[in-house]
C-alpha cells in the first residue's frame, strides 16, 4: 500500500498508523509524518509572529501619537503571553477532540482576526486603549496554536524520533518571534501592500518626522495565514487512533511528572518567549542610547534555531541530562546580564562589574540565555513523550502484548496531551517576565530583583531534573 492509498483510506483521515513499527515507517510513515511536518511548521512559524507583534508595535506607538503610559505598553506587550497561555490549557486538548489536520486550518485562519484589526487600529491614534488591549489579548490565539501544533506532531513519530520532530517543529516555528521583530522595522517604512495596505502616518522621532505604514507590521502576515491555512485543511492528515475524550487526557493531572514537566518547561520555553517579550522595553530602559529594534531580534532567532539541536541532541544523550546542564547555563546568564547592567538605582544590583553597564556585554550575556532557552526547550519536549510511555509501559503486564499495545497507545495520547499542557503552562512565562521587569524597575529602581528571582528559579529547576530525572537512581530516567 502507498502513503497516498494509506492517507485515501478515510479521505484524510489515517484509520492505520503505527509508527513504532520499522517496515511501516519505512515503507509508507515517514514520508505522511513528514510531509505534516512541514505544513505544521508555517502554520506555527505564523503563530508565532501574530503573537509576538505587540513587542514591535508597542514600542512604536508613543511616536504615532497614541497618549498611552508606560505602564499600559507593557501590558500590550505582555498581554497576548497572558491570553496564549491561557488558551494553550484549552488547546492542548483539541487534537483528539477535533482532529490534527481539522484544528490546525482552524486554528492558523483564526489568526487573522487579530491581524486584520491591528492593521486597521493603528491607522487611528484615536483608538481607545481597551480597543487595543482586546486586540493585544486576541493575539494569543497564535500562542494557543503551540499546545495543538506539539501535540499533534507527537502522534506521527516514533519514540526514537520525537525529540527530533518536536525540535524542527517548535524551533523553526519559534522563528517567527525573532523574523516579526527584525522584518516589522522594515516593512513599515514602505508601502509594501499599495492601496491595500493604506495611508501612511507620520513618526515623530528625535524631532524629526519620518512617514511609516505601522499597518504593515500585521497585514503583511494576512496572506500568509491565508495560504497556510488552505494547505493544512487540504494536505494534512487526521490520525484515528488519536482519538481520545477529554476525560481520557485529564489523567495527566493525576501524574506528578506532568506538573514537574511544567515547571521545567516553563523555565526553558517561558524563558524564551518571556525574554522576546521583554528583551525590547528592557533594552529601551536600561539603554536608552541603543536602538532595541535594531539587536531585540537576534536573541529569538539564535534560541529558535539551535531549538532541532536540542531535540537532536537529547535523542542521542537523554533529555534529562541535557536539561540539567541548560538550567546550570541558563543561572551562568543571569549573572552576565546582572553584571554587565548599569549600576544605578537598582536596590539589588551587584557590586563589582562597569559602573555605567556594557551593552555588549549586557546583550552577549542574553545571547547565552536565548541559546540556553532553545535548547532546553528541545530537551524538555523529548523528555514528556518517554516519561508518560515509560509510566504506561510500567503499569501493563509484561507478558501480556494486547496490554503492552494498548499502553504504548495510551502513553502516546498522554504524553501529546502533557505537552500541550506543559507548552501552555511555559507560555505564562512570556506574561510575568515582562512584567517582573516592570515590577522590580518600580519597587526598587532596576530589574536586578526580578533577574535574581529568576537565578533561584534555574537553580531550583537544577534541582528537580537531577533528582527526579537525571541522577543514577532516578525515578524517571529519560
Amino acid at each position: 500500500m502507498t502513503s497516498r492509498s494509506l492517507a485515501a483510506q478515510a479521505g484524510r483521515t489515517l484509520t492505520v498508523w503505527t509508527p513504532e513499527d520499522k517496515a511501516f515507517w519505512q515503507q509508507q510513515g515517514e514520508a505522511i509524518a513528514k510531509l505534516n511536518l512541514w505544513i505544521s511548521v508555517p502554520a506555527l512559524f505564523v503563530s508565532f509572529a501574530v503573537w509576538q507583534v505587540w513587542s514591535v508595535v508597542a514600542v512604536s506607538l508613543p511616536g504615532l501619537g497614541f497618549k498611552y503610559s508606560t505602564n499600559q505598553l507593557f501590558w500590550l506587550a505582555a498581554a497576548p503571553a497572558l491570553s496564549g497561555a491561557t488558551l494553550r490549557i484549552f488547546y492542548s486538548f483539541m487534537i483528539p477532540l477535533v482532529g490534527g489536520r481539522r484544528w490546525t486550518a482552524i486554528s492558523t485562519a483564526s489568526l487573522l482576526i487579530p491581524a486584520l484589526g491591528i492593521g486597521f487600529a493603528v491607522q487611528d491614534n484615536t483608538t481607545s486603549y481597551p480597543t487595543m488591549l482586546v486586540l493585544a489579548l486576541l493575539c494569543g490565539l497564535g500562542g494557543g496554536n503551540f499546545s495543538s501544533s506539539m501535540a499533534n506532531i507527537s502522534y506521527f513519530f516514533p519514540k526514537d524520533r520525537k525529540g527530533s520532530a518536536l525540535g524542527v517543529n517548535a524551533g523553526l516555528g519559534n522563528l517567527g518571534v525573532s523574523v516579526v521583530q527584525f522584518l516589522s522595522p522594515i516593512v513599515v517604512t514602505v508601502g509594501v501592500l499599495g492601496v491595500f495596505g493604506g495611508e501612511a502616518q507620520t513618526i515623530v522621532k528625535n524631532g524629526q518626522a519620518t512617514q511609516v505604514w505601522m499597518q504593515n507590521a500585521a497585514f503583511i502576515w494576512v496572506p500568509w495565514i491565508a495560504i497556510t491555512s488552505i494547505a493544512a485543511w487540504f494536505a494534512m492528515n487526521d490520525v484515528a487512533d488519536a482519538k481520545a475524550s477529554f476525560a481520557a487526557q485529564a489523567e495527566i493531572f493525576v501524574r506528578k511528572h506532568n506538573w514537574l514537566m511544567c515547571v521545567l518547561y516553563l523555565g526553558t520555553f517561558g524563558s524564551f518567549i518571556g525574554f522576546a517579550a521583554g528583551f525590547p522595553l528592557l533594552i529601551k530602559s536600561q539603554f536608552p542610547q541603543v536602538n532595541p529594534l535594531a539587536y531585540a531580534w537576534l536573541g529569538p532567532l539564535v534560541g529558535a534555531l539551535v531549538r532541532p539541536f536540542g531535540g537532536w541532541l537529547s535523542d542521542k544523550l537523554g533529555g534529562a541530562r541535557v536539561t540539567l546542564w541548560d538550567f546550570w547555563l541558563l543561572a551562568a546568564g543571569v549573572l552576565g546580564v546582572l553584571y554587565f547592567l548599569p549600576k544605578g538605582a537598582g536596590t539589588y544590583a551587584l557590586g563589582f562589574g562597569p559602573v555605567d553597564g556594557s551593552f555588549a556585554g549586557f546583550f552577549a550575556s542574553f545571547l547565552v540565555l536565548f541559546v540556553a532557552t532553545g535548547i532546553g526547550n528541545g530537551s524538555t519536549f523529548r523528555m514528556i513523550p518517554v516519561i508518560f510511555n515509560t509510566l504506561k509501559q510500567r503499569e501493563a503486564r509484561a507478558t501480556d502484548a494486547a496490554a503492552k499495545a494498548q499502553a504504548l497507545k495510551e502513553g502516546t495520547v498522554l504524553g501529546a496531551a502533557a505537552v500541550g499542557f506543559a507548552g501552555a503552562f511555559g507560555a505564562y512565562g512570556g506574561f510575568f517576565i515582562p512584567k517582573s521587569y516592570g515590577t522590580s524597575i518600580t519597587a526598587t529602581g532596576g530589574p536586578e530583583a526580578a533577574l535574581w528571582v529568576f537565578f533561584a528559579f534555574y537553580l531550583a529547576c537544577v534541582a528537580i531534573t537531577w533528582w527526579f530525572y537525571a541522577r543514577r537512581d532516578a525515578e524517571m530516567p529519560c
